[in-house]
């Protein structure tokens, strides 16, 4: 987290927390839903407007966490930003040199390291890694499927949604507070 966050913490400590402003979708981009998306429907449809700023989106990336439920969010100040998701809190980006195992890094560039690999009811790849659990993103697909066939990760396979009870993460915050 950014000192300059830890900061305005401590001089604003009772910020009321934030729902349904901020989601990732399955790509890994950041969009922002304000009043008139919010009103249209729930994420992921409609999405909201796609956040282009790239000093906004690194600054999203450094301060993007999970409280102790498992709900994602992101920092902004003294001000909780819960995030919408809509498959997973990480998307992952592979890069291999071929016949060498991927590495696996971020949406937000942390780079992780593979524990196991899980296909989904709908055909979507998802890894849990040391730093959690994410969906492989579609362009790196073809990498991840060498990984499996070559025998360096193992499948399995389990509803998309067991999936975030399994993997301790909330997919709507905004709705888990509404209930």
């Amino acid at each position: 987290m950014d000192d300059i966050v830890k900061a305005a913490l401590a001089k604003w400590p009772n910020v009321p927390h934030c729902y349904d402003w901020l989601a990732l979708d399955a790509r890994g981009d950041w969009y922002m839903r304000d009043d008139r998306t919010q009103a249209a429907g729930a994420f992921p449809h409609p999405k909201g407007s796609r956040i282009l700023h790239d000093k906004l989106r690194e600054f999203i990336a450094r301060n993007y966490e999970a409280d102790d439920d498992g709900c994602w969010f992101f920092q902004n100040g003294p001000q909780r930003v819960y995030v919408e998701l809509e498959a997973a809190p990480w998307v992952w980006r592979l890069t291999a040199q071929p016949g060498t195992t991927p590495a696996i890094a971020s949406h937000t560039g942390r780079p992780a390291q593979f524990r196991s690999a899980w296909l989904d009811d709908g055909g979507r790849l998802f890894l849990e890694c040391d730093i959690g659990f994410g969906l492989v993103h579609t362009l790196d697909a073809a990498l991840a499927a060498d990984a499996v066939e070559s025998g360096d990760w193992g499948l399995d396979e389990m509803p998309f949604a067991l999936m975030p009870a399994q993997f301790g993460y909330i997919l709507s915050p905004a709705a888990r507070r509404k209930r």
